[in-house]
């Protein structure tokens, strides 16, 4: 009888040892199940959203994934849970074009220019309307677009798309003829204090003669001017009336002292008109070789 209990008991007992064993088969299965979807809606929402573009938490699993050492286009340095580093990989995205497709939008390609462009017209370049509405998000912000490479880095834009797009922005120059002081913040470096500086400076010439002039400002830099040289244009100036203007008058400009501008005023009331050059004022001793040689590059009425 003892033996016939023992053998019940010894099969109950395989019996709940097996059913555990299924139990917990059936919870990692449950678990893993979870994970794949939760990647997959993921990664239909990232192609929906941000194309060409994939998050990925770990570089190992990164290069097993993609089977190749993926394009790294940037890091914030941190650690996952398990110690990983989390990577932003930029990846062309096989699903975009079937998304685009299902949409059934157009793409097209026109000259915008990214500071002024609205949400209709970035759509039509091909951006969805949350990507759109974050371009517009980050210039209400204050952001700016000063060259052509600066809209590639904005995280809305993938490679493929700027590749298509670069050809077609247009960004206009700054001219510091024209400009106000509100314009010149838009360029790098350019603070209020600044951008009252070539302001002022502006009036006292008369006009920028050519963009170099700048550096004739205090702590206006070589570095500083390098830094928006590629910005800036420089329309041309009304001619500085030279032979017309008072004594006072010629003693504001930058490149004429007050002795210089007297010696101007009795020069050109004892010469004839032909003599009356910048030429004849450097001959006659009139002017500096400094400041002929800076007058020479601007723009002079005639006498």
């Amino acid at each position: 009888m003892k033996e016939g209990n023992g053998k019940k008991k010894s099969n109950l007992q395989g019996s709940f040892v097996t059913g555990a064993i299924a139990l917990v088969f059936l919870i990692i299965g449950y678990q893993v199940a979870l994970f794949i979807h939760k990647a997959a809606v993921t990664r239909i929402a990232a192609n929906q959203d941000r194309p060409d573009t994939v998050y990925v938490v770990d570089e190992a699993l990164a290069r097993r994934v993609l089977g190749e050492a993926p394009d790294v286009a940037g890091s914030d340095g941190m650690a996952g849970g398990n110690g990983t580093s989390r990577l932003t990989v930029k990846k062309e995205s096989a699903h975009t074009p079937e998304v685009k497709a299902l949409r059934g939008r157009k793409v097209e390609s026109f000259p915008f220019n990214p500071n002024t462009i609205g949400l209709e017209d970035l759509q039509r370049l091909g951006f969805s309307e949350k990507q759109a509405q974050s371009i517009l998000n980050y210039r209400a912000k204050g952001g700016r677009f000063r060259r052509k490479e600066d809209f590639a880095k904005s995280f809305v834009v993938a490679d493929s798309v700027y590749k298509r797009l670069e050809p077609y922005i247009r960004i206009p120059k700054i001219d510091i003829n024209r400009a106000d002081s509100t314009a010149l913040l838009d360029l790098p470096g350019i603070g209020p204090w600044f951008a009252g500086k070539i302001v002022r400076y502006r009036t006292e010439l008369g006009g920028y003669s050519y963009p170099e002039q700048l550096l004739d400002i205090y702590r206006f830099d070589r570095d500083k001017y390098n830094a928006l040289s590629d910005l800036i244009t420089c329309s041309e100036p009304e001619p500085y009336p030279l032979w017309t203007l008072s004594e006072a008058n010629l003693a504001r400009h930058p490149y004429i002292s007050k002795e210089e501008a007297h010696g101007i005023v009795l020069y050109r009331a004892h010469q004839p008109g032909e003599a009356c050059t910048l030429e004849g004022l450097k001959q006659a001793g009139v002017l500096s070789e400094e400041h002929y040689s800076a007058l020479s590059r601007c723009r002079i009425v005639d006498f």
